[in-house]
């Protein structure tokens, strides 16, 4: 790419009130200036000031197609009429109780009603949370204190969730193995050491930028159970959003523990862990204080975020967002992928409702199974590809189009055919650009 770089310095013009965001920024976040890894982008990511369905606005009056969705949380689009009407009448009412109220109530109610998995519902202020309490919660039931987890799954920051030899995190206790593999799972929990297995929902990160087999899902509970060990399904991402049961009324499991967030709340920060009465017990003041697990925290089921999210499992009840959601995004994998094939690009789509960018060697074509168009891992995680999904992310922005860092399309039911059929226009026109500015080599 010759120097200067021409396109940086028509980004730059196009968004000079971010920039000045950003610098301002950089005074405070020691990210760069952002406040999540996701957001962090060369020379910045727009400063949004306001969206509504499918669109947002920045500071400079520029106006996008959105795919980020709030990570993922916003099912129903920005904004929905029901979840603004609902925390506009709880904020007016009282925003925080600091005691027990009915919402807190109905929208386990609602939960329970979705998933009925959920005998039991405890309130978080993130899925994060929920995760480290399922730890607890299982060891607390089982005696035993390993964590197995599997690679490549995301469940939050915290020591026993992040990818081994992650700097300053401390996780003796759990070993990660690569999924797919239930004679691997079955050999590990044989050691009679373990209290939990905890898997993502829908696939590795983001529900399935490393696709994981619908068998595998479908075998872990046996196993579980014959180890006598605490089956975890992380549904951050999917509860509520592959279906109105969740990823695993998709699989058709049942697992002990279930966490879910993002959705569940209608897009506002929450968490909830569901399960089996029995693991809650811990959390019962009637158990011993040998056995008793407290749990403090001032979210937990806050009124305006329990308005939101009866509201939004209200929508959900139906599956007529889910489905609409996921019909936009295989119509938006299809465009894309036809025009990327006519072009002779290898760059594909795929997934469900959030579809993931793949930039790499292909085996096949991508269908609404939601697998990736490889079979190897390690393609998919190639650190090479990360510059192309990088200056993706700023060739869609510029043209109107913002996504997960160039790599996660996440489809909403706020999505219309014209969103769908200019999104494709602008995933040629980004990638016909990269190809005349050396960025993108062709195939």
């Amino acid at each position: 790419m010759g120097q200067p770089d021409r396109f940086l310095e028509e980004y730059q013009r196009k968004h000079p009130g971010s920039a000045d965001w950003h610098r301002r920024a950089t005074g405070y976040f020691a990210a760069d200036g952002s406040t999540h890894f996701a957001r962090v982008s060369a020379p910045t990511r727009p400063y949004i000031t306001r969206a509504q369905g499918s669109r947002k606005w920045d500071v400079d009056g520029n106006e996008y197609l959105d795919y980020v969705m709030g990570h993922g949380a916003l099912v129903l689009g920005h904004s929905h009429p029901a979840i603004v009407a609902a925390v506009q009448e709880q904020v007016a009412r009282g925003v925080h109780f600091g005691d027990n109220h009915p919402l807190e109530v109905e929208w386990a109610e609602r939960i329970r009603g979705l998933m009925p998995a959920a005998e039991r519902v405890e309130y978080f202020a993130s899925g994060m949370e929920a995760n480290l309490m399922a730890i607890r919660l299982a060891r607390v039931k089982t005696g035993r204190k390993r964590v197995l987890r599997f690679e490549h799954n995301y469940h939050g920051w915290a020591d026993e969730l992040v990818a081994p030899g992650t700097p300053g995190a401390v996780a003796d206790l759990v070993t990660v193995i690569p999924a797919n593999d239930l004679a691997a799972v079955d050999r590990e929990l044989a050691s009679g050491q373990y209290a939990m297995v905890l898997v993502e929902g829908g696939g590795g990160r983001v529900a399935g930028r490393y696709p994981t087999k619908v068998e595998f899902y479908q075998g872990l509970p046996a196993i579980a159970r014959a180890h006598d060990v605490v089956l975890a399904l992380d549904e951050v991402v999917t509860g509520f959003r592959e279906a109105p049961g969740g990823w695993q009324s998709v699989v058709g499991i049942t697992p002990d523990l279930t966490t879910v967030g993002k959705a569940v709340s209608g897009g506002l920060p929450c968490g909830a862990l569901l399960g089996r009465e029995e693991v809650f017990d811990a959390l019962s003041p009637a158990t011993p204080p040998e056995g008793r697990v407290s749990h403090g925290g001032t979210w937990n089921g806050a009124p305006v975020t329990c308005a939101a999210g009866i509201a939004a499992c209200g929508l959900y009840a139906d599956g007529a967002p889910q489905r609409r959601a996921r019909a936009a995004a295989n119509q938006l994998r299809v465009q894309v992928n036809d025009r990327m094939r006519r072009r002779g690009v290898n760059l594909r789509l795929y997934g469900r409702s959030i579809l993931h960018v793949y930039a790499g060697p292909l085996d096949r074509e991508p269908s609404d199974d939601g697998y990736a168009p490889t079979d190897h891992t390690a393609h998919l995680a190639n650190p090479e590809a990360t510059k192309v999904y990088k200056r993706l992310d700023l060739h869609l922005v510029q043209r109107g189009v913002t996504t997960l860092r160039g790599e996660a399309f996440v489809v909403s039911a706020s999505h219309d055919d014209a969103d769908l059929e200019r999104t494709a226009a602008v995933v040629e026109e980004s990638v016909a650009a990269m190809l005349d500015e050396g960025s993108l080599a062709p195939d």
